[in-house]
C-alpha cells in the first residue's frame, strides 16, 4: 500500500509560540498544547495481507506500544456482519498498556481537581473516537475503500470529539495526510481545558465554542446561556456541552425499564450491552455510565468491545464470576460466549420516530439461546424501587406534543439527577457527621481521627432523614443501601469523601497552628522539642503544597514565618543545621 510507505517519520515541530493569543499558556515543550487535549491521532486501514493495519500515528513520537496499536485496529473497525456502506462514527476505551508514561502537557493534576469526577482525566485508560467510512472503490483488490481516523484521548469528551472529526474524517479522507498534519498543528494552539472557562478553538476555517464543566458548576444549569459570543467572525460552531449524549434517543427503548437500569449501574453489576452497530453499543453504554451523574461510575466499560480485545478470555471464563462492568458488542457470537453474564440487554436499532417506540420487554436468561434473540433485557433482577409513572405520562406527553429530543432528554437527565441525588444526600450527611469538632483540633497535638463509617449507624439515620425526603418513589430503600455498600461505586464514592475530610482536617491544623501564640508555646520548651516542631511545621508545608490543601496562600506564608521564627530563637550552630536540612 502506497499510503503505508509514505506515513515516514517527520522532524519534530518546535512548539508553539507567538502565534497564540494566550502566551501565559506557551509551553517550551513540542506537542505540549496538543497533548493537553489528543494523545495521538490514528489512521487504521484495512490491508488485504494483513487485515487491520495502522497506516499513520500523529505525532510521529508518540510511542504506543504494540498491543495498543493491535488493539486500536481491532477497535476502529465494526465487528459486525452488517456490510453497510457510507460513514460510521463511535466510540471505545481501552485500557492503557506498557506503565505510566510522561505526556509533554504538565498540569500536575490541576485539571482533575477542579473537573467534574465525571470528567476526569483518565490515567489507564485511553479514549478512541472513531470515523469509519466504507465506500466502493474499484482502484482497491477488494473493490472497497475502508478507512479510520480515530482521535485517541484520556478526555471523555464524546461530542466534542464526535462534532471535530465531522470537520476533520471527511477533508482527509480526500486529500490524506497533509490536511491532518495541519489539523494537528492547529490543535497544537489550542488553549488547554480549564474547567469553567468558555474556549473558542479554531479548526479548518471553524471556530468550535466550548464550555469546559467545573466541579462548582450547579446542577443542570444551562451552560449555553454562559456562553459569551465574542462577536465573533464566521459565527462560531456552539456545542451545548462536550460530553452529555441525547439521553432520550438513546434510551428510547427502554424508558419504562429506566429505573432498572439506573439501579444496575448504582450496584455496579456486570451488564452487556448487544447492538447492531458499534455506533448503537458505544452511545447505550454511554449513556448507561452517565445516569449516575454527579455520582462516578468507577467500574469499568467498555463502549465497543470485539472478540480479538486482550480481555476476551477474561470477559468469557465460566470459572468466576464476571467482572463489574458495562460491555458493549455487536458481533453475534457474544450470545453464546457471555451467556452465563446476570443481566443482558438486546436492543435495535435506534430510530427517532413519531410515537413512543417499542419497549424491549424484561425475559428470562434461558430465553438468551439463538441468534435471532429478539430486542429485550435478559435478566432475573428484581428492582428494589417501583417505576416511576410520572416520569413516562412527561416523557410520553413530550411525544404527543413534537417536544424536541433535547427537550425529552433533559426531563430524563433532570429525573437521573434528583434520583441520584435522593439516594447520595442521606451518605452525603452522613459522613460529614464523622469529622470532628473544629474546636477538638489543636495546633500542638496531631488532628483527631475522622470516625469511621459504621453501616448500621447510618440506616438508622434513614428513619428521619432518608430519601423519602427528597423522592416521591416507593420501595426498598434501605435493602438499595446494603446492596450499594457491596459495589466498587460505594468504595469509590468513600474513598473520595474520605481523601477531602482528610485534607480538610489537615487545613484546620494548619490554620490553628496560625493562630496560636508560638512564643508564649516556647517558653518552656527543650531544644529537641522546639527543633521536633520545626520539622514537623515544614512537613506539612510540603504536604500542603504537594496535595493542594484547600489552604489560602497567606496560611502558608504565615506557617514560613512561624518556622524562621523557631529557628531564630536557636543557638547558632542549630540554626546552621536547621537552614541547610
Amino acid at each position: 500500500m502506497d499510503a503505508l510507505c509514505r506515513a515516514e517519520p517527520r522532524p519534530r515541530r518546535p512548539p508553539a509560540a507567538a502565534s497564540s493569543s494566550s502566551s501565559s499558556s506557551s509551553s517550551p515543550l513540542p506537542w505540549a498544547r496538543f497533548s493537553a487535549w489528543l494523545d495521538c491521532v490514528c489512521v487504521v486501514t484495512f490491508d488485504l495481507e494483513l487485515g487491520q493495519a495502522m497506516e499513520l500515528v500523529y505525532p510521529q513520537d508518540f510511542r504506543l506500544t504494540e498491543k495498543e496499536k493491535t488493539s486500536i485496529c481491532y477497535l476502529s473497525f465494526p465487528d459486525s456482519y452488517s456490510g453497510g456502506l457510507g460513514d460510521t462514527q463511535f466510540s471505545f476505551r481501552l485500557r492503557q498498556s506498557g506503565g505510566q508514561r510522561t505526556t509533554p502537557y504538565e498540569d500536575d493534576g490541576e485539571y482533575n481537581r477542579e473537573a467534574p469526577l465525571t470528567l476526569q482525566r483518565e490515567s489507564a485508560h485511553y479514549f478512541g473516537y472513531v470515523y469509519f467510512r466504507q465506500v466502493k472503490d474499484n482502484s482497491m483488490k477488494r473493490g472497497y475503500f475502508q478507512k479510520s481516523l480515530v482521535l485517541v484521548s484520556r478526555l471523555p469528551y464524546v461530542n466534542l470529539f464526535q462534532s471535530l472529526l465531522q470537520l476533520i474524517a471527511p477533508e482527509y479522507f480526500e486529500k490524506l495526510e497533509p490536511c491532518l498534519e495541519a489539523v494537528c498543528n492547529e490543535i497544537d494552539q489550542w488553549p488547554p481545558p480549564v474547567p469553567g472557562q468558555t474556549l473558542n478553538l479554531p479548526v479548518m476555517g471553524v471556530v468550535i465554542q466550548v464550555r469546559i464543566p467545573s466541579r462548582v458548576d450547579k446542577p443542570e444549569s444551562s451552560p449555553v446561556k454562559q456562553f459569551n459570543q465574542e462577536n465573533l467572525l464566521p459565527a462560531p460552531l456552539v456545542l451545548p456541552s462536550i460530553h452529555e449524549l441525547d439521553l432520550f434517543r438513546c434510551f428510547q427503548p427502554v424508558l419504562i425499564h429506566i429505573q432498572m437500569l439506573w439501579e444496575l449501574m448504582l450496584l455496579g453489576e456486570p451488564v452487556v450491552v448487544m447492538a447492531p452497530s458499534p455506533t448503537v453499543s458505544s452511545e447505550m453504554v454511554l449513556a448507561l455510565t452517565s445516569c449516575l451523574a454527579p455520582l462516578r461510575y468507577c467500574c469499568d466499560y467498555r463502549p465497543y468491545f470485539t472478540i480479538h480485545d486482550s480481555e476476551f478470555k477474561e470477559y468469557t471464563t465460566r470459572t468466576q464470576a464476571p467482572p463489574n462492568i458495562v460491555v458493549g458488542v455487536t458481533n453475534p457470537f457474544f450470545i453464546k460466549t457471555l451467556q452465563h453474564w446476570p443481566h443482558i440487554l438486546r436492543v435495535g436499532e435506534l430510530r427517532m420516530s413519531g410515537d413512543l417506540p417499542k419497549q424491549v420487554k424484561v425475559k428470562k436468561l434461558a430465553k438468551l439461546r439463538t441468534l435471532d434473540t429478539k430486542p429485550g433485557i435478559y435478566t432475573s433482577y428484581k428492582t428494589f424501587l417501583h417505576k416511576d409513572k410520572t416520569l413516562i405520562k412527561r416523557l410520553l406527553k413530550g411525544i404527543q406534543r413534537k417536544r424536541p429530543s433535547e427537550v425529552q432528554s433533559a426531563l430524563l437527565r433532570r429525573h437521573l439527577l434528583e434520583l441520584t441525588q435522593s439516594f447520595i444526600i442521606p451518605l452525603e450527611h452522613y459522613i460529614a457527621s464523622l469529622m470532628p469538632l473544629q474546636r477538638a483540633i489543636t495546633p500542638w497535638k496531631n488532628p483527631p481521627q475522622i470516625r469511621p463509617f459504621r453501616q448500621e449507624d447510618f440506616m438508622k439515620t434513614l428513619e428521619h432523614a432518608g430519601p423519602q425526603l427528597t423522592c416521591v418513589l416507593k420501595g426498598d430503600w434501605l435493602g438499595l443501601y446494603r446492596r450499594f455498600f457491596k459495589s466498587p461505586n460505594f468504595d469509590g464514592w468513600y474513598r473520595q469523601r474520605h481523601k477531602e475530610m482528610t485534607q480538610k482536617l489537615e487545613a484546620l491544623h494548619l490554620e490553628a497552628i496560625c493562630d496560636a501564640d508560638i512564643v508564649a508555646w516556647m517558653k518552656d520548651k527543650s531544644e529537641v522539642e522546639i527543633v521536633d516542631l520545626v520539622l514537623k511545621l515544614r512537613e506539612k508545608l510540603v504536604r500542603a503544597r504537594c496535595q493542594h490543601l484547600p489552604v489560602k496562600e497567606e496560611t502558608l506564608q504565615r506557617v514560613g514565618l512561624y518556622i524562621e521564627t523557631i529557628i531564630g530563637s536557636l543557638p547558632e550552630d542549630l540554626q546552621t543545621v536547621l537552614h541547610h536540612h
